[in-house]
């Protein structure tokens, strides 16, 4: 299995209190199937799959009152320096690296707007084994309220190079690391997404049909936020599950 360069995401899980909830919602909506860890401690974490091959993962919140949330996770090869550098740029360490047995070591860090996000330092497991194809996450994308001290804080923890664009209500960055735009930036959007939202990492999932896919998650119990609508890159739309944790999907041309 290859793995995702330094710099890049490379995973995204979802933690929820209705787990259960979760391994029915998810395979209905994007023919995924699921493998549970052995460990006990693990929870009952289950890896999502397409083909057999890994493109997520779900597990239960780290503390009872945890609102249900997909996590970006960015591949790196020190998770305790990207700890350090977070600090130094302002951001907050949430949970401090730690190994997931001999998986991979990981940490859970804020940005100064709060925005949370995660690294991954792996061992066996390399990340996601499938990309860009139906079911398996093809975007992330940052929502924050302050993009400048954003593309000072990212540079300084991961190196990534900020690129406007402009978009209709403002301005799209696009984050550099060395040849490849790898993730995106826009301020905050109205037009059905909740006005309360804080800062956050938002996760994409590609899709054959986003129109067909948006209405099964609603007849699954989902709700959908942003109706299916056409944007540069695909028709997207922004969903959430019915435990309320928010993803979009995108069906590209």
């Amino acid at each position: 299995m290859s793995g995702v360069e330094p710099g890049t995401p490379c995973w995204a899980d979802l933690a929820t209190s209705d787990l259960a909830g979760a391994k029915r919602f998810y395979p209905e909506l994007f023919g995924w199937t699921g493998r549970v860890a052995p460990q006990p401690e693990a929870g009952g974490y289950t890896t999502f799959l397409v083909d057999g091959r890994a493109v997520a993962g779900a597990g239960p919140p780290a503390t009872p009152d945890q609102v249900p949330i997909w996590s970006t996770y960015v591949a790196t090869d020190d998770a305790d320096l990207a700890a350090t550098r977070v600090e130094a740029a302002g951001g907050q360490v949430l949970v401090s690296p730690f190994d997931v047995f001999d998986q991979g070591r990981m940490g859970v860090f804020a940005d100064p707007a709060g925005a949370v996000f995660s690294v991954w330092q792996p061992m066996r497991m390399r990340g996601a084994e499938l990309f860009n194809a139906p079911g398996s996450m093809c975007w992330n994308e940052l929502v924050s309220p302050d993009p400048e001290g954003a593309k000072a804080f990212y540079e300084l923890v991961f190196g990534w190079h900020p690129e406007d664009r402009p978009m209709d209500g403002g301005t799209w960055t696009g984050w550099r690391c060395g040849a490849r735009i790898v993730a995106g930036m826009t301020p905050p959007l109205g037009d059905g997404y909740p006005a309360d939202l804080p800062a956050y990492w938002s996760v994409w999932f590609a899709v054959a049909d986003a129109d067909a896919t948006a209405a099964r998650a609603a007849e699954l119990g989902g709700t959908i936020l942003v109706p299916p609508r056409d944007i540069a890159q695909g028709r997207q739309a922004a969903l959430r599950d019915p435990a309320g944790a928010l993803f979009s999907i995108i069906a590209r041309p």
